[in-house]
């Protein structure tokens, strides 16, 4: 594997000083234990690499795939995963650290280049060159961790939430318990219902919240407890800009799981019995996938909503998201 072949060349290149110093007759004792110092430091630099770390990009990934709509021209290419391009995300927010091309998949592992900048006289420096880690970058570390963690306590996970609910819905259940800070909610494809997470500016709020598990919101009554983790920067440059783009956005739905025999006309006419006239569809695909997606755009946001609904039902062979 990569990071294995990467530390057994590290290891041999760090141990031939070694094997001089043997082979050198009146080698003096200070030439030892740098070596034996270099072989610690490596060591150290090893145990710092990420065990979870992908070490290869699926061939899928590779290079850009265009995708087309059925009774289309070519799209734009597909965006692919941040780990394509060498980007894994970063301990703050966002995908924003860049892995070298020689060593994609490896967070945090130095680059030759970067090697030659951190040497300096006596050992010190960072990455390979000086074999130690410049403190700073661990204090920035701790730093973001505890940051993080201090952002979960202040979330709550909420479930069980009828698909006639809004997000602003959910978060006028909340207001009093504290300032929401986000509220962001999301599909679940195996349930009707829908799950969320509630930022508040303060712990307190969070423990407040916890208190309003089983109350009834739409039909349902949602459940309230402690979140595992922190939601998830939104980049904003996908979000909608205009009163014209959020009403858009009320009237389209995300479909996905679609059979592949299914068609345009087929997928617009079971929406159109069911919920109500379709503005605009596209039926996306690759040769990547055993399954389509769908973007669909309603005349009326009442339709969209009434289209959340269907998920779980068959169409053709597979039950649709």
């Amino acid at each position: 594997m990569a990071v294995v072949e990467a530390a057994a060349a590290a290891a041999v290149d760090h141990a031939a000083p070694l094997r001089q110093e043997e082979e050198a007759p009146g080698a003096g004792v200070a030439a030892a234990d740098a070596g034996e110092r270099e072989m610690r430091d490596l060591e150290d630099l090893l145990s710092k690499l990420n065990p979870m770390a992908e070490e290869f990009v699926p061939p899928s990934l590779a290079s850009p795939v265009a995708v087309t709509a059925v009774g289309a021209g070519p799209l734009t290419p597909a965006p692919l995963s941040p780990a394509a391009y060498g980007f894994y995300p970063a301990a703050n927010a966002g995908f924003a650290v860049a892995s070298p091309a020689g060593h994609r998949g490896v967070v945090g592992f130095p680059s030759v280049a970067d090697a030659g900048r951190g040497r300096k006289k006596g050992g010190a420096g960072g990455g390979f060159g000086g074999h130690g880690h410049p403190g700073r970058r661990r204090t920035n570390s701790r730093t973001s961790m505890a940051q993080r963690d201090e952002v979960i306590r202040r979330t709550v996970y909420v479930s069980d939430i009828d698909h006639q609910v809004t997000e602003e819905n959910l978060a006028a259940l909340f207001i009093n318990c504290g300032q929401v800070v986000d509220c962001r909610m999301c599909g679940d494809p195996n349930s009707v219902l829908r799950f969320a997470f509630i930022e508040f500016t303060d712990e307190e709020g969070a423990r407040s919240a916890l208190n309003l598990s089983g109350t009834v919101l739409g039909y349902y009554p949602v459940r309230v407890l402690p979140s595992k983790t922190a939601i998830a920067p939104v980049n904003p440059t996908f979000l909608p800009r205009s009163d014209d783009e959020r009403e858009m956005c009320a009237r389209t739905i995300y479909c996905t799981n679609i059979d592949k025999k299914v068609t345009q006309a087929d997928l617009k006419l079971f929406f159109e019995s069911i919920c109500g006239e379709v503005f605009r569809l596209r039926l996306l695909g690759d040769y990547h996938h055993s399954t389509r997606i769908a973007f669909v755009e309603f005349v009326m946001a009442e339709s969209a909503t009434a289209a959340l609904n269907c998920s779980g039902v068959i169409l053709g062979s597979l039950p649709i998201r």
